[in-house]
């Protein structure tokens, strides 16, 4: 006879759950071992949550410091960490349009001490510019919420005899591809909001890439080429100065920092709108209790007046609400954006 060692109570809760049920039904006092058990796995989560952070946090920055994305990550990081009671530090992991960044992050472990700030084109450009961009932007992130929507700027330099989307289309009509256009990269959010713009206003424009915008302000101020699609902050001292003359912005509604300009959609190119999201996730499988957390300090950042006047200054609004709202926001840019860049074959450097 073959003798059977008996089985513990520990070791009946690593079998399958199918076992565990039929051994629970067989035994009154695994029945209550079992319930036991459960009660801890539904306490742990909240437990979690209650204690987080117990140490630094950090937000990466898939982009060199000084630029919007960075500015954003640093008053959040501010806000955040103070009313969490840890430190919230900044790191920059920029390269290849940030997908060296959010690869990182993708990859960290899901314990709620790495995050990001990223924007459209982390989630919905890169993912399709990239042959291999080293991340699912729908799977390997667990959305915390959106931040801002930032929109861009149509300017062109005074040289050009346009003063409206419709002379612009026009001119590019007469004479196609003589307009050129600068961008702050291949695949960047001025590039590809530009091209969206050819494609429906059917002209067609030449494209003048910089390796980012410092570079591109200067020679579009100095009239080496004619216009861009670019953020707000970055030209309007130029607009102001009279070194470029503004067109029209690029949101479904006006600006205020500019409340005078009409909107690309309303001046000529019905349905046009490129503007840029920001948003904060967390590496896919991060417990929900923990991103909740975050999402509630997210909100309540976002929620006062000093963040929101940083927000509109640099040309933003504010945008605020839940984890599955964020989901729906990067599925919808990689699915705008990501077809765009397909249509065009537009492949990254």
């Amino acid at each position: 006879m073959v003798a059977i060692n008996p089985i513990s109570e520990d070791q009946v809760m690593m079998l399958h759950p199918a076992i565990v049920v039929l051994w629970s039904i067989a035994s009154p006092f695994a029945a209550v071992l079992v319930a036991a058990h459960a009660i801890v796995a539904c306490t742990v989560t909240p437990a979690l949550a209650q204690t987080y952070p117990t140490r630094p946090v950090v937000i990466v920055v898939p982009f060199a410091a000084g630029g919007g994305n960075d500015v954003l990550a640093r008053l959040l990081a501010q806000r955040m960490g103070a009313a969490l009671g840890q430190q919230f530090v900044i790191e920059n992991r920029p390269g290849a349009g940030g997908t060296l960044g959010a690869r990182a992050v993708a990859k960290a472990a899901p314990d709620g001490y790495t995050l990001m700030v990223g924007h459209s084109g982390v989630f919905g450009i890169a993912p399709s510019l990239y042959a291999n961009p080293g991340y699912d932007p729908r799977k390997d992130f667990a959305p915390i919420g959106l931040i801002g929507s930032y929109q861009q700027v149509l300017v062109v330099h005074p040289s050009l005899p346009v003063r409206t989307v419709a002379d612009l289309i026009a001119l590019a009509k007469k004479e196609p591809g003589r307009i050129t256009y600068a961008t702050a990269g291949i695949g960047s959010g001025s590039h590809l909001s530009t091209e969206l713009f050819a494609a429906m206003a059917d002209v067609k424009l030449t494209h003048v890439p910089y390796r980012g915008t410092g570079a591109m302000q200067a020679d579009l101020a100095g009239g080496h080429v004619a216009m861009s699609i670019t953020t707000l902050p970055s030209v309007i001292s130029a607009v102001r100065g009279s070194l470029l003359r503004a067109v029209a912005v690029t949101d479904a509604v006006r600006s205020p920092m500019l409340p005078e300009l009409p909107t690309v959609a309303e001046a000529g190119v019905p349905g046009y709108a490129a503007v840029i999201h920001y948003g904060m996730v967390a590496p896919g499988g991060t417990d929900r209790a923990i991103v909740n957390r975050l999402n509630a300090e997210l909100r309540a950042a976002l929620a006062s007046e000093e963040v929101r006047a940083r927000i509109a200054d640099e040309g933003g609004d504010p945008l605020s609400g839940t984890p599955e709202q964020q989901a729906a926001d990067i599925d919808a840019e990689e699915a705008k954006w990501g077809a765009l860049v397909k249509k065009l074959g537009i492949k990254a450097e």
